[in-house]
């Protein structure tokens, strides 16, 4: 008996191996949410901010807000990069054509007008707007932005949005003792967030009508 919890233990990942493989995995998670919006990725950052807080560690907190910060800027540069490539094309591209998929005709509008008023502040909110960052990338590509401006202004853009469901992950992993209950409470918190702007339209539509 005892040679099996002796065993046991021994299998145990430390936190630094956990990292080890939670850093590449969240960077490559945030990169690919970022090119095609298949995977949560504010859910992501929030869920290893919590995990981050129960750990000893020096500096995960500021690991973990490095390399979501990283991979979203990384994510939106190419996808911006291959809207590019498309709009110079004479066929376009499949990028292209997810780009305008993804953005509803009137959010389009929303955000050309935004962008022309307010320059790349615009980048900053759509970023912590849900799916509020497609429509203003492709009024960027509409607009014949270089990929120099559209990084210069999407860097403090991903910064914000990085901090912003870090500390969704940081309060709902303080809530609790136990890492998997922070976990829990950080992703129905990012639930609760990404939820309120749309639940807001809805109220604001039905009490006009």
């Amino acid at each position: 008996m005892k040679w099996w919890l002796a065993a046991t233990v021994t299998v145990v990942p430390t936190e630094a191996t956990q990292q080890a493989l939670g850093y590449p995995s969240l960077f490559l998670l945030v990169l690919i949410g970022a090119l095609v919006p298949v995977v949560p990725t504010g859910a992501l950052v929030s869920t290893a901010a919590a995990v981050a807080v129960h750990q000893t560690v020096p500096f995960a907190l500021a690991t973990v807000f490095l390399t979501a910060s990283l991979a979203a800027f990384c994510g939106d540069a190419s996808l911006y990069w291959l809207g590019r490539r498309g709009m110079r094309s004479k066929n376009g591209s499949r990028w292209l054509e997810a780009i305008r998929s993804r953005a509803p005709e009137e959010r389009l509008e929303q955000a050309q007008d935004k962008l022309a008023h307010h320059g790349t502040a615009v980048l900053v909110l759509s970023r912590l707007v849900p799916a509020g960052r497609i429509p203003v990338m492709l009024a960027c590509l509409m607009a014949k932005w270089p990929l120099r401006r559209f990084v210069r202004g999407n860097l403090p853009a991903c910064l914000a949005w990085t901090a912003t469901y870090q500390l969704i992950g940081i309060l709902g992993g303080s809530l609790f003792p136990e890492p998997w209950e922070g976990v829990v409470a950080a992703i129905a918190l990012t639930v609760v967030v990404g939820a309120a702007p749309s639940l807001w339209r809805r109220v604001r539509g039905t009490t006009t009508a």
